[in-house]
C-alpha cells in the first residue's frame, strides 16, 4: 500500500544497493524527506555488510528485498513487480530525486500515454555539477514533436529515469546478462522499436554522489562488453562495422580493454542467437544519434574520448561516471 501522502499510488521508487550501507542510508533518508512520500522499495542485491538490516531500521515503511544473488541492474526488475504501480522511479544506492521531480514525472507520463520513460537532469556531486549527458540529451538530434513534453532520446541513466511499467515489463526490464555499465542502452533502444517514446525533462531533477567504493575499471570493462554486445544484437552490420572501427581506434590499450572485448567474445554465441534487429525507423534514429555519440565525452564507460579539458567540471563528471 502506498505511503499516505504518496501521487495517489500511483509511483513507486525502486533502489537498488549493494555493499554500500552507509551510502544507502543516506539515500533512503533523503528520499523518505520528499514532499511526495513516495512508496519506497530497496533491492539489495546479496550486500554482505549488513546493508538490509540497517536499511530496515531506518523506517518501517521501507520495503526491503533481500536478493541470494547479486544480479546488477536486473534487481530493479524485481522491484518493478514488487510495486506493482503504474510508474517506477528508479534510484541507486547514491543517488536521491530532488523534492516535487516524481510528481512532475508523474504528471507528464499521465498525459502522454505514448511515452514510456522520463529521463531527468542529473546533478553530480555535493556541487551539484551538471553530468556531461545533460547537454547530449537536451540537444538530442533525433526529430522533435509537440505533442511530447520534452526532446525525444534513446538513452538515459537508470538512476535518473521514471518508467511506465506496463511497457518496462513488455520489453522484459534490465537484461540480467548485462549487470551494472551502460545496461540502459538495450532497454531504452528495446522501447522504442516497441512504438514508445522516450523524452528527456530538464525540469525534473536528480542529485548523484558518485560512490567512491567502486571499480573504476570493472565498470568500463562491463560497458564495453554491454556496447558490444548491444551491437552485435540490435545493430545491422554496416552500423556494428562503423561503430565497432570506431571503438578500435579509441579504446585505450589496458587490460580493462582487453576483458571487456574478452568478455564480449565469449558470451558472441549467445548474442548471435538473441539477434533481434531494430526497426528501420529506429535504426534511422540510432544512426543519427552515431556520430554526436562517437564525439561525446559522457560515456566513458565505452572508451569514448573526453572533449572536456582536464580539471573541468565535465571532466571531473566524467571521471566519477566511469
Amino acid at each position: 500500500m502506498a505511503s499516505p501522502g504518496s501521487s495517489d499510488g500511483r509511483l513507486a521508487v525502486v533502489m537498488i544497493t549493494h555493499g554500500r550501507r552507509g551510502e544507502a542510508i543516506h539515500a533512503v533518508e533523503q528520499h523518505l524527506r520528499l514532499p511526495e512520500r513516495p512508496r519506497l522499495i530497496v533491492v539489495d542485491n546479496a550486500s554482505r555488510d549488513g546493508t538490509a538490516d540497517a536499511i530496515e531500521a531506518v523506517d518501517p515503511s521501507i520495503e526491503v528485498i533481500r536478493l541470494d544473488s547479486n544480479v546488477g541492474g536486473a534487481a530493479r526488475n524485481v522491484g518493478v513487480r514488487r510495486a506493482g504501480t503504474p510508474y517506477v522511479a528508479f534510484s541507486d544506492d547514491d543517488s536521491w530525486w530532488e523534492p516535487g521531480s516524481l510528481a512532475a514525472a508523474v504528471r507528464a507520463l499521465e498525459h502522454h500515454p505514448t511515452v514510456a520513460a522520463v529521463t531527468a537532469r542529473s546533478l553530480v556531486g555535493p556541487d551539484a555539477v551538471d553530468d556531461p549527458l545533460n547537454e547530449e540529451l537536451a540537444r538530442s538530434p533525433l526529430t522533435r514533436r509537440p505533442d511530447l513534453p520534452g526532446p525525444r532520446v534513446l538513452g538515459f541513466l537508470a538512476c535518473a529515469v521514471v518508467v511506465r511499467t506496463s511497457a518496462f515489463a513488455a520489453v522484459g526490464g534490465f537484461d540480467e546478462r548485462l549487470s551494472i555499465g551502460g545496461e540502459e542502452e538495450l532497454l531504452a533502444v528495446d522501447l522504442a522499436a516497441a512504438g514508445w517514446d522516450l523524452v528527456y525533462l530538464d525540469d525534473l531533477i536528480v542529485h548523484h554522489h558518485p560512490s567512491p567504493i567502486r571499480s573504476l575499471d570493472g565498470r568500463r570493462q562491463a560497458g564495453i562488453r554491454n556496447t558490444l554486445w548491444f551491437l552485435w544484437r540490435r545493430r545491422p552490420p554496416a552500423s556494428i562495422a562503423r561503430r565497432m572501427a570506431h571503438l578500435a581506434r579509441t579504446l585505450p590499450r589496458d587490460r580493462a580493454t582487453l576483458a571487456g572485448v574478452a568478455g564480449a567474445v565469449r558470451g558472441l554465441p549467445w548474442a548471435i542467437g538473441e539477434r533481434d534487429v531494430v526497426p528501420a525507423h529506429v535504426e534511422r534514429d540510432l544512426r543519427s544519434l552515431d556520430a554526436p555519440q562517437m564525439r561525446s565525452g559522457a560515456r566513458p564507460t565505452t572508451g569514448r574520448t573526453p572533449t572536456a579539458r582536464s580539471g573541468s567540471p565535465a571532466a571531473t563528471v566524467a571521471a566519477w561516471r566511469r
